[in-house]
């Protein structure tokens, strides 16, 4: 497993990167593949925020927990992460198949969380048409939706821009 962490306003100390790694360790039991976990650890006032993310192959786990401690937040992050591959296992299962890299019979460190099954509610259809990254966030704004697909003119591709909790925006855009 590759373990790499970062700290924004805080120094990472061998005893925090220790029990993230130790944490950490229990993800890796359900996947043979290499596993690269990234653990991005910030303060900001009084708020301890962990970001969490695994690469195993071409699936990406992610989790963000906000806590007064940051080893809580910590643990719940990864619980996040345990529960979204218990969410997720059938799928996993069948996309890790032909590699055998998931175990979907390992113990589990929680209770299941049942699977739902996915209902899509409502489609929507809509002309496409180029246009540039401002002019999509003023559509996406007019529109009152936090994201908004759009043709990119200058890349010729399909993005997303989407707003951010912290009420900037986001840009989306496939890799060459």
């Amino acid at each position: 497993m590759k373990f790499t962490v970062r700290g924004k306003n805080i120094e990472v100390t061998p005893a925090l990167r220790d029990y993230l790694e130790k944490k950490s360790e229990k993800l890796a039991r359900y996947f043979d593949d290499e596993m690269t976990v990234q653990a991005v650890l910030s303060v900001e006032r009084q708020q301890q925020t962990i970001e969490l993310t695994c690469f195993v192959g071409s699936i990406v786990l992610r989790s963000v927990e906000k806590n007064a401690d940051l080893y809580a937040a910590i643990d719940i992050s990864v619980d996040k992460i345990v529960r979204q591959i218990h969410k997720y296992k059938t799928r996993l299962a069948k996309r890790f198949k032909k590699t055998g890299g998931f175990h979907a019979d390992a113990e589990p460190l929680a209770e299941p969380v049942q699977e739902a099954t996915i209902k899509i509610e409502r489609r929507k259809h809509f002309m496409i048409r180029p246009m540039d990254v401002e002019e999509a966030v003023m559509q996406m704004n007019l529109i009152g939706h936090d994201f908004f697909m759009f043709f990119n003119a200058q890349t010729e591709t399909m993005n997303v821009v989407y707003r951010r909790k912290n009420g900037t925006y986001g840009l989306i855009e496939p890799e060459e």
